[in-house]
Protein backbone atom coordinates (compact mmCIF):
# COMPACT_ATOMS: atom_id res chain seq x y z
CA UNK A 1 0.00 0.00 0.00
CA UNK A 2 1.39 3.84 -0.55
CA UNK A 3 2.34 5.78 2.05
CA UNK A 4 -0.76 7.16 4.08
CA UNK A 5 -1.04 10.82 3.69
CA UNK A 6 -1.58 13.29 6.48
CA UNK A 7 -5.56 12.67 7.28
CA UNK A 8 -8.41 15.84 6.20
CA UNK A 9 -8.63 18.81 8.64
CA UNK A 10 -11.45 17.26 9.87
CA UNK A 11 -12.43 14.36 12.09
CA UNK A 12 -13.39 11.16 10.48
CA UNK A 13 -17.07 10.78 10.62
CA UNK A 14 -18.87 6.82 11.73
CA UNK A 15 -20.44 4.69 9.14
CA UNK A 16 -23.65 4.25 11.85
CA UNK A 17 -24.03 7.80 11.48
CA UNK A 18 -24.28 7.61 7.40
CA UNK A 19 -26.45 4.81 8.03
CA UNK A 20 -28.64 6.82 10.08
CA UNK A 21 -29.77 9.54 7.93
CA UNK A 22 -33.07 8.25 6.73
CA UNK A 23 -33.70 10.41 3.76
CA UNK A 24 -30.22 8.01 1.80
CA UNK A 25 -32.13 5.36 2.85
CA UNK A 26 -28.91 2.98 2.89
CA UNK A 27 -28.63 -0.23 4.00
CA UNK A 28 -25.61 -2.32 5.49
CA UNK A 29 -25.60 -5.66 3.46
CA UNK A 30 -21.92 -7.53 4.80
CA UNK A 31 -19.12 -6.66 6.81
CA UNK A 32 -18.82 -4.63 10.38
CA UNK A 33 -21.03 -1.62 11.09
CA UNK A 34 -17.98 0.27 12.86
CA UNK A 35 -16.12 2.13 10.18
CA UNK A 36 -14.55 5.51 9.82
CA UNK A 37 -15.03 7.67 6.90
CA UNK A 38 -12.53 10.05 6.18
CA UNK A 39 -13.32 11.09 2.45
CA UNK A 40 -15.78 9.77 -0.08
CA UNK A 41 -14.81 8.60 -3.82
CA UNK A 42 -16.70 7.66 -6.67
CA UNK A 43 -14.80 5.49 -9.44
CA UNK A 44 -15.95 2.50 -11.88
CA UNK A 45 -12.73 1.53 -12.56
CA UNK A 46 -12.38 -2.14 -12.29
CA UNK A 47 -9.11 -1.75 -10.12
CA UNK A 48 -9.22 1.91 -8.56
CA UNK A 49 -6.66 0.68 -5.68
CA UNK A 50 -3.70 3.62 -7.22
CA UNK A 51 -6.46 6.41 -6.64
CA UNK A 52 -7.26 5.58 -3.15
CA UNK A 53 -5.70 7.58 -0.24
CA UNK A 54 -7.29 4.68 2.72
CA UNK A 55 -10.32 5.88 4.73
CA UNK A 56 -12.52 6.42 1.77
CA UNK A 57 -16.25 5.55 1.04
CA UNK A 58 -15.77 4.40 -2.15
CA UNK A 59 -18.96 4.41 -4.30
CA UNK A 60 -19.61 2.50 -7.64
CA UNK A 61 -22.57 1.05 -9.46
CA UNK A 62 -20.32 -1.75 -10.37
CA UNK A 63 -19.65 -1.15 -14.18
CA UNK A 64 -16.38 -3.16 -14.64
CA UNK A 65 -17.00 -5.40 -12.10
CA UNK A 66 -16.15 -9.33 -12.92
CA UNK A 67 -14.24 -10.79 -10.11
CA UNK A 68 -15.63 -9.66 -7.00
CA UNK A 69 -13.42 -10.94 -4.53
CA UNK A 70 -10.17 -9.36 -6.28
CA UNK A 71 -11.84 -6.21 -6.43
CA UNK A 72 -12.36 -6.34 -2.55
CA UNK A 73 -9.12 -7.83 -1.70
CA UNK A 74 -7.97 -4.81 -3.35
CA UNK A 75 -10.02 -2.25 -1.72
CA UNK A 76 -9.32 -3.38 1.67
CA UNK A 77 -5.68 -3.55 0.90
CA UNK A 78 -6.32 0.26 -0.38
CA UNK A 79 -6.87 1.01 2.93
CA UNK A 80 -10.78 1.80 2.17
CA UNK A 81 -12.82 1.88 5.06
CA UNK A 82 -16.17 1.02 3.32
CA UNK A 83 -17.98 0.12 -0.05
CA UNK A 84 -21.36 1.95 -1.33
CA UNK A 85 -22.92 -0.19 -4.22
CA UNK A 86 -25.45 1.65 -6.32
CA UNK A 87 -28.55 -0.43 -7.90
CA UNK A 88 -29.70 0.55 -11.40
CA UNK A 89 -28.39 1.40 -13.82
CA UNK A 90 -26.14 -1.90 -14.05
CA UNK A 91 -27.21 -4.30 -11.90
CA UNK A 92 -31.22 -4.26 -10.41
CA UNK A 93 -29.72 -6.22 -6.75
CA UNK A 94 -26.39 -5.93 -5.28
CA UNK A 95 -24.57 -8.74 -6.66
CA UNK A 96 -24.64 -12.14 -3.84
CA UNK A 97 -20.75 -12.86 -4.89
CA UNK A 98 -19.97 -8.62 -4.10
CA UNK A 99 -22.00 -9.64 -0.33
CA UNK A 100 -19.99 -12.75 0.29
CA UNK A 101 -16.97 -11.12 -0.49
CA UNK A 102 -16.98 -8.22 1.49
CA UNK A 103 -18.05 -10.50 4.59
CA UNK A 104 -15.15 -12.89 3.61
CA UNK A 105 -12.78 -9.46 3.84
CA UNK A 106 -14.54 -7.29 6.65
CA UNK A 107 -15.29 -4.66 3.92
CA UNK A 108 -18.58 -2.65 4.91
CA UNK A 109 -21.21 -3.16 2.05
CA UNK A 110 -23.76 -0.97 1.95
CA UNK A 111 -26.38 -0.94 -0.39
CA UNK A 112 -27.27 2.64 -2.34
CA UNK A 113 -30.92 2.54 -3.27
CA UNK A 114 -32.23 4.35 -7.04
CA UNK A 115 -33.74 7.30 -5.47
CA UNK A 116 -30.30 8.00 -3.62
CA UNK A 117 -27.60 9.85 -6.12
CA UNK A 118 -23.76 9.75 -4.94
CA UNK A 119 -23.64 13.32 -4.80
CA UNK A 120 -26.44 13.46 -2.18
CA UNK A 121 -23.98 10.84 -0.60
CA UNK A 122 -20.96 12.60 -0.38
CA UNK A 123 -22.72 15.73 0.53
CA UNK A 124 -24.24 14.26 3.59
CA UNK A 125 -20.65 12.93 4.50
CA UNK A 126 -19.16 16.45 4.28
CA UNK A 127 -21.81 18.08 6.25
CA UNK A 128 -21.32 15.48 9.27
CA UNK A 129 -17.91 16.10 8.60
CA UNK A 130 -18.09 19.57 9.14
CA UNK A 131 -20.56 18.85 12.25
CA UNK A 132 -17.56 17.04 13.79
CA UNK A 133 -15.13 19.67 13.18
CA UNK A 134 -17.51 22.39 14.47
CA UNK A 135 -17.74 20.10 17.65
CA UNK A 136 -14.03 19.16 17.96
CA UNK A 137 -13.38 23.11 17.37
CA UNK A 138 -15.59 23.94 20.60
CA UNK A 139 -14.18 21.66 22.55
CA UNK A 140 -10.46 22.79 21.93
CA UNK A 141 -11.48 25.76 22.76
CA UNK A 142 -13.33 25.62 25.97
CA UNK A 143 -10.03 23.59 26.98
CA UNK A 144 -7.89 26.24 25.96
CA UNK A 145 -9.54 28.60 28.01
CA UNK A 146 -9.78 26.33 31.06
CA UNK A 147 -6.35 25.34 30.78
CA UNK A 148 -5.58 29.02 30.56
CA UNK A 149 -7.17 30.15 33.51
CA UNK A 150 -5.70 27.32 35.79
CA UNK A 151 -2.00 28.89 34.41
CA UNK A 152 -3.08 32.19 35.77
CA UNK A 153 -3.75 30.40 39.63
CA UNK A 154 -1.79 31.31 42.54
CA UNK A 155 -0.17 26.94 41.86
CA UNK A 156 -0.41 27.03 38.35
CA UNK A 157 1.43 23.77 37.05
CA UNK A 158 -0.46 21.67 39.27
CA UNK A 159 -3.56 23.51 38.11
CA UNK A 160 -2.91 23.35 34.71
CA UNK A 161 -2.19 19.38 35.30
CA UNK A 162 -5.36 19.11 37.35
CA UNK A 163 -6.97 20.93 34.35
CA UNK A 164 -5.65 19.00 31.38
CA UNK A 165 -6.68 15.09 33.78
CA UNK A 166 -10.03 16.34 33.62
CA UNK A 167 -10.52 17.40 29.70
CA UNK A 168 -8.70 14.40 28.83
CA UNK A 169 -10.32 12.26 31.33
CA UNK A 170 -7.31 10.33 31.97
CA UNK A 171 -3.81 10.37 34.20
CA UNK A 172 -1.18 13.48 33.84
CA UNK A 173 2.05 13.78 35.08
CA UNK A 174 4.81 16.26 34.72
CA UNK A 175 7.81 14.07 34.86
CA UNK A 176 11.89 14.63 34.39
CA UNK A 177 14.12 12.96 32.22
CA UNK A 178 14.95 10.21 34.55
CA UNK A 179 11.42 9.29 34.83
CA UNK A 180 10.68 11.07 38.29
CA UNK A 181 7.17 12.38 39.18
CA UNK A 182 7.13 16.30 39.77
CA UNK A 183 3.59 16.95 40.01
CA UNK A 184 0.63 14.52 38.80
CA UNK A 185 -3.30 14.84 38.70
CA UNK A 186 -5.56 12.20 37.56
CA UNK A 187 -6.59 8.80 38.18
CA UNK A 188 -4.30 6.24 39.44
CA UNK A 189 -2.95 4.04 36.49
CA UNK A 190 -1.39 0.45 36.99
CA UNK A 191 3.11 0.13 37.62
CA UNK A 192 3.59 -0.99 34.11
CA UNK A 193 1.70 1.57 32.54
CA UNK A 194 3.82 4.10 35.22
CA UNK A 195 7.23 2.35 33.60
CA UNK A 196 5.72 2.95 30.05
CA UNK A 197 5.33 6.23 30.84
CA UNK A 198 8.85 6.94 32.43
CA UNK A 199 10.43 5.11 29.29
CA UNK A 200 8.38 7.38 26.82
CA UNK A 201 9.63 10.50 28.60
CA UNK A 202 13.20 9.39 28.44
CA UNK A 203 12.81 9.16 24.67
CA UNK A 204 11.60 12.70 24.54
CA UNK A 205 14.02 14.17 27.12
CA UNK A 206 17.37 12.03 27.17
CA UNK A 207 19.11 12.11 30.71
CA UNK A 208 22.13 13.27 29.12
CA UNK A 209 21.44 15.74 25.79
CA UNK A 210 24.25 15.10 23.54
CA UNK A 211 26.03 18.73 23.02
CA UNK A 212 25.13 20.60 19.89
CA UNK A 213 26.23 19.03 16.45
CA UNK A 214 27.76 15.87 17.76
CA UNK A 215 28.91 13.33 15.49
CA UNK A 216 26.52 10.17 15.35
CA UNK A 217 23.48 11.47 17.39
CA UNK A 218 20.15 11.53 16.24
CA UNK A 219 17.55 14.80 18.04
CA UNK A 220 15.07 13.14 20.42
CA UNK A 221 11.86 13.60 19.20
CA UNK A 222 9.45 16.00 20.65
CA UNK A 223 6.56 13.25 21.45
CA UNK A 224 6.70 9.23 21.50
CA UNK A 225 3.51 7.18 22.17
CA UNK A 226 2.55 3.58 22.37
CA UNK A 227 -0.97 1.78 23.14
CA UNK A 228 -0.69 -0.58 26.21
CA UNK A 229 -3.72 -2.87 27.22
CA UNK A 230 -6.39 -0.40 25.54
CA UNK A 231 -4.65 2.68 27.59
CA UNK A 232 -3.31 5.52 24.80
CA UNK A 233 0.28 6.64 26.28
CA UNK A 234 1.62 9.71 25.49
CA UNK A 235 5.04 11.68 26.57
CA UNK A 236 5.85 15.28 24.79
CA UNK A 237 8.85 17.13 25.90
CA UNK A 238 8.78 20.57 27.39
CA UNK A 239 10.34 23.80 25.76
CA UNK A 240 12.72 25.83 27.59
CA UNK A 241 15.17 22.74 27.73
CA UNK A 242 14.63 22.34 30.98
CA UNK A 243 14.53 18.36 30.30
CA UNK A 244 10.65 17.85 31.45
CA UNK A 245 8.07 15.80 29.72
CA UNK A 246 4.41 16.09 29.83
CA UNK A 247 2.81 12.20 30.19
CA UNK A 248 -0.45 11.32 29.33
CA UNK A 249 -2.52 8.03 29.89
CA UNK A 250 -5.72 8.44 28.54
CA UNK A 251 -8.71 5.39 27.86
CA UNK A 252 -9.93 6.61 25.06
CA UNK A 253 -8.18 9.03 21.83
CA UNK A 254 -10.40 11.35 19.84
CA UNK A 255 -10.01 14.52 17.62
CA UNK A 256 -8.90 17.49 19.40
CA UNK A 257 -7.28 15.54 22.32
CA UNK A 258 -3.57 16.21 20.79
CA UNK A 259 -4.33 19.64 20.39
CA UNK A 260 -5.71 19.99 23.97
CA UNK A 261 -2.51 18.35 25.11
CA UNK A 262 -0.15 20.74 22.40
CA UNK A 263 -1.81 23.86 24.50
CA UNK A 264 -0.53 22.36 28.14
CA UNK A 265 2.85 21.73 26.47
CA UNK A 266 2.94 25.81 25.60
CA UNK A 267 1.58 26.54 29.05
CA UNK A 268 3.79 24.30 30.85
CA UNK A 269 6.68 25.41 28.90
CA UNK A 270 6.22 28.70 29.49
CA UNK A 271 5.41 28.27 33.72
CA UNK A 272 8.37 26.21 33.95
CA UNK A 273 11.18 28.36 32.01
CA UNK A 274 13.94 29.15 34.34
CA UNK A 275 13.49 32.68 33.87
CA UNK A 276 10.14 32.93 34.66
CA UNK A 277 9.30 36.26 36.78
CA UNK A 278 12.28 37.39 35.81
CA UNK A 279 11.71 39.91 32.72
CA UNK A 280 8.93 42.14 31.96
CA UNK A 281 9.27 41.20 28.52
CA UNK A 282 8.54 37.39 29.22
CA UNK A 283 5.42 38.20 31.54
CA UNK A 284 3.95 40.54 29.04
CA UNK A 285 4.03 37.37 26.44
CA UNK A 286 2.60 35.06 28.71
CA UNK A 287 -0.03 37.51 29.71
CA UNK A 288 -1.16 38.10 25.77
CA UNK A 289 -1.00 35.03 25.17
CA UNK A 290 -3.39 33.85 27.90
CA UNK A 291 -5.76 36.86 27.03
CA UNK A 292 -5.89 35.09 23.93
CA UNK A 293 -7.29 31.78 24.79
CA UNK A 294 -8.25 32.54 28.48
CA UNK A 295 -11.12 33.24 30.62
CA UNK A 296 -11.42 37.14 29.77
CA UNK A 297 -12.42 37.67 33.66
CA UNK A 298 -9.96 35.55 34.99
CA UNK A 299 -7.65 37.87 33.34
CA UNK A 300 -8.97 41.29 31.84
CA UNK A 301 -8.45 43.17 35.42
CA UNK A 302 -4.88 42.72 34.94
CA UNK A 303 -4.90 45.30 32.20
CA UNK A 304 -5.99 48.44 33.51
CA UNK A 305 -9.80 49.72 32.77
CA UNK A 306 -9.81 49.86 28.97
CA UNK A 307 -13.27 48.88 27.83
CA UNK A 308 -11.86 47.76 24.26
CA UNK A 309 -8.74 46.60 22.86
CA UNK A 310 -7.07 46.67 19.82
CA UNK A 311 -4.60 43.97 18.40
CA UNK A 312 -2.06 44.23 15.85
CA UNK A 313 -0.54 41.73 13.47
CA UNK A 314 3.12 42.48 12.25
CA UNK A 315 5.89 41.36 10.16
CA UNK A 316 9.11 42.89 8.92
CA UNK A 317 8.56 43.51 5.60
CA UNK A 318 12.45 42.51 4.59
CA UNK A 319 11.12 38.88 5.90
CA UNK A 320 13.35 38.48 8.81
CA UNK A 321 12.48 36.40 11.85
CA UNK A 322 10.43 38.14 14.74
CA UNK A 323 11.91 38.29 17.94
CA UNK A 324 10.84 39.48 21.43
CA UNK A 325 13.79 42.55 20.85
CA UNK A 326 11.90 43.74 18.03
CA UNK A 327 8.66 43.02 18.93
CA UNK A 328 9.20 45.14 21.89
CA UNK A 329 10.45 47.88 19.65
CA UNK A 330 7.16 47.90 17.84
CA UNK A 331 5.30 47.97 20.61
CA UNK A 332 6.91 50.87 22.27
CA UNK A 333 6.44 52.57 18.86
CA UNK A 334 2.49 51.76 18.81
CA UNK A 335 2.36 52.93 22.51
CA UNK A 336 2.04 49.82 24.17
CA UNK A 337 4.44 46.92 26.47
CA UNK A 338 1.87 44.46 25.39
CA UNK A 339 3.83 42.45 22.75
CA UNK A 340 4.69 39.13 21.64
CA UNK A 341 7.13 37.40 19.20
CA UNK A 342 6.14 34.13 17.51
CA UNK A 343 8.83 33.32 15.12
CA UNK A 344 7.69 35.56 11.58
CA UNK A 345 4.91 37.76 13.58
CA UNK A 346 4.65 39.90 16.49
CA UNK A 347 1.39 40.80 18.37
CA UNK A 348 0.69 43.69 20.28
CA UNK A 349 -2.47 44.83 22.29
CA UNK A 350 -3.33 48.50 22.18
CA UNK A 351 -5.71 49.30 24.95
CA UNK A 352 -9.13 51.30 23.59
CA UNK A 353 -9.33 52.37 19.37
CA UNK A 354 -6.33 53.26 18.25
CA UNK A 355 -5.66 54.25 14.80
CA UNK A 356 -2.49 52.04 13.20
CA UNK A 357 -0.13 54.63 11.19
CA UNK A 358 2.62 52.60 8.97
CA UNK A 359 5.64 51.56 10.69
CA UNK A 360 8.95 51.81 8.75
CA UNK A 361 10.35 48.03 8.45
CA UNK A 362 6.71 46.49 9.31
CA UNK A 363 3.63 45.08 7.29
CA UNK A 364 0.49 45.66 9.91
CA UNK A 365 -2.72 44.25 10.07
CA UNK A 366 -5.02 46.09 12.85
CA UNK A 367 -8.36 44.56 14.08
CA UNK A 368 -11.30 46.47 15.15
CA UNK A 369 -11.61 47.55 18.59
CA UNK A 370 -13.20 44.41 20.90
CA UNK A 371 -14.03 43.78 24.45
CA UNK A 372 -12.09 41.83 26.66
CA UNK A 373 -14.76 38.97 25.70
CA UNK A 374 -13.63 38.78 21.91
CA UNK A 375 -10.13 39.49 21.84
CA UNK A 376 -9.67 35.60 20.70
CA UNK A 377 -12.09 37.00 17.37
CA UNK A 378 -9.78 40.13 17.04
CA UNK A 379 -6.66 37.84 17.28
CA UNK A 380 -8.25 36.33 14.08
CA UNK A 381 -9.07 39.32 12.38
CA UNK A 382 -5.65 41.11 12.85
CA UNK A 383 -4.48 37.81 10.96
CA UNK A 384 -6.54 38.42 8.16
CA UNK A 385 -5.92 42.10 7.68
CA UNK A 386 -2.45 41.05 8.35
CA UNK A 387 -2.84 38.63 5.37
CA UNK A 388 -4.52 41.14 3.28
CA UNK A 389 -1.61 43.62 4.05
CA UNK A 390 0.76 41.27 2.86
CA UNK A 391 -1.21 40.51 -0.56
CA UNK A 392 -1.61 43.66 -1.66
CA UNK A 393 1.34 45.17 -0.34
CA UNK A 394 0.14 47.51 1.93
CA UNK A 395 1.80 49.15 5.08
CA UNK A 396 -1.31 48.68 6.87
CA UNK A 397 -4.64 46.86 6.77
CA UNK A 398 -7.55 47.23 9.30
CA UNK A 399 -9.86 44.48 9.27
CA UNK A 400 -13.38 45.92 8.24
CA UNK A 401 -16.20 43.12 9.09
CA UNK A 402 -19.30 45.05 8.75
CA UNK A 403 -22.41 43.98 6.15
CA UNK A 404 -23.46 47.17 4.70
CA UNK A 405 -25.88 48.57 2.02
CA UNK A 406 -27.91 46.19 0.32
CA UNK A 407 -26.62 43.12 2.75
CA UNK A 408 -27.69 45.51 5.98
CA UNK A 409 -31.28 44.77 4.59
CA UNK A 410 -31.50 40.78 5.30
CA UNK A 411 -32.26 39.96 9.70
CA UNK A 412 -28.24 38.68 10.82
CA UNK A 413 -30.27 35.47 11.99
CA UNK A 414 -31.82 34.97 8.48
CA UNK A 415 -28.35 35.82 6.96
CA UNK A 416 -26.45 33.56 9.38
CA UNK A 417 -28.35 30.46 9.01
CA UNK A 418 -28.72 30.55 4.76
CA UNK A 419 -24.27 30.95 5.43
CA UNK A 420 -24.76 27.77 7.85
CA UNK A 421 -26.46 25.39 5.02
CA UNK A 422 -24.88 27.02 1.96
CA UNK A 423 -21.03 26.48 3.38
CA UNK A 424 -21.76 23.65 5.17
CA UNK A 425 -19.55 21.19 2.71
CA UNK A 426 -16.63 23.21 3.16
CA UNK A 427 -14.12 22.90 5.84
CA UNK A 428 -11.88 25.92 7.93
CA UNK A 429 -9.01 25.88 5.43
CA UNK A 430 -11.29 25.36 2.36
CA UNK A 431 -13.98 28.10 3.76
CA UNK A 432 -11.11 30.33 4.82
CA UNK A 433 -9.32 30.22 1.18
CA UNK A 434 -12.61 31.10 -1.04
CA UNK A 435 -13.71 34.25 1.25
CA UNK A 436 -9.37 35.00 1.11
CA UNK A 437 -9.56 34.57 -3.12
CA UNK A 438 -13.19 36.54 -3.14
CA UNK A 439 -11.64 39.59 -1.46
CA UNK A 440 -8.22 39.64 -3.39
CA UNK A 441 -10.57 39.40 -6.49
CA UNK A 442 -9.67 35.83 -7.40
CA UNK A 443 -6.26 36.37 -7.78
CA UNK A 444 -4.22 33.38 -7.21
CA UNK A 445 -0.79 34.87 -6.79
CA UNK A 446 -2.05 37.42 -4.05
CA UNK A 447 -4.01 34.95 -2.50
CA UNK A 448 -1.47 32.39 -1.95
CA UNK A 449 0.81 35.07 -0.26
CA UNK A 450 -1.91 35.87 2.17
CA UNK A 451 -2.03 32.52 2.83
CA UNK A 452 1.56 31.36 2.79
CA UNK A 453 0.79 28.67 0.75
CA UNK A 454 1.63 27.75 -2.76
CA UNK A 455 -0.34 28.75 -5.57
CA UNK A 456 -1.21 25.55 -6.49
CA UNK A 457 -2.42 24.48 -3.60
CA UNK A 458 -5.31 27.64 -3.71
CA UNK A 459 -5.96 26.42 -7.15
CA UNK A 460 -7.01 22.93 -5.65
CA UNK A 461 -8.37 24.42 -3.04
CA UNK A 462 -10.83 26.59 -4.73
CA UNK A 463 -11.36 23.68 -7.36
CA UNK A 464 -12.69 21.63 -4.40
CA UNK A 465 -15.14 24.44 -3.20
CA UNK A 466 -16.78 24.56 -6.37
CA UNK A 467 -16.76 20.79 -6.47
CA UNK A 468 -18.36 20.31 -2.95
CA UNK A 469 -20.88 22.95 -3.39
CA UNK A 470 -21.41 22.40 -7.41
CA UNK A 471 -21.30 25.80 -7.89
CA UNK A 472 -19.26 28.04 -11.03
CA UNK A 473 -16.96 29.68 -9.13
CA UNK A 474 -16.89 32.08 -12.19
CA UNK A 475 -20.43 33.25 -12.33
CA UNK A 476 -20.11 36.63 -10.91
CA UNK A 477 -23.77 35.94 -9.71
CA UNK A 478 -22.35 33.12 -7.48
CA UNK A 479 -19.11 34.79 -6.46
CA UNK A 480 -21.73 37.39 -5.11
CA UNK A 481 -23.73 35.28 -3.11
CA UNK A 482 -20.91 33.03 -1.69
CA UNK A 483 -19.12 36.64 -0.55
CA UNK A 484 -22.11 37.15 1.33
CA UNK A 485 -22.49 33.77 2.96
CA UNK A 486 -18.94 34.40 4.05
CA UNK A 487 -19.45 38.05 5.55
CA UNK A 488 -22.13 36.52 6.95
CA UNK A 489 -20.59 33.57 8.35
CA UNK A 490 -17.56 35.80 9.82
Amino acid sequence: MPDSPAGPPTPPIALTELLGREELGLRLLAGPEQADLLWVHTSEMADPYPYLLGGELLLTAGVQLSDADTYVARLVEAGASALGFGVTPVYDTVPEALVEACERHGLPLVEVPPETRFTAIARAVWRLMAEARHRELRRVTRAQQALATAAARPDPVPAVLRQLAVQLEGRVALLTADGGVLHAAGGRTAPDVQTALARLARVVVPAAAPAAGAPGRKPSPSSAAESRDGVHLFAYALGGGQGLALALATPRRVAGDHTVAGIAVVLLSLLTAPHQGADAAGRSAALVRLLLGAAPREVAPLLGDADSWTVVHARRTDGTPADPLNAGALGSALGSALSDADRETVRVLLPGRRTVPPQPGWTVGVSEPSPAGALPDADAQAARALGHAVATRAPVSTYRPGLGGLAALVPPDHAAAHARALLAPLGGPLAETLRCWLGLHGSWDRTAVALQVHRNTVRQRIARCAALLDMDLDDMDVRTELWFALRSRA
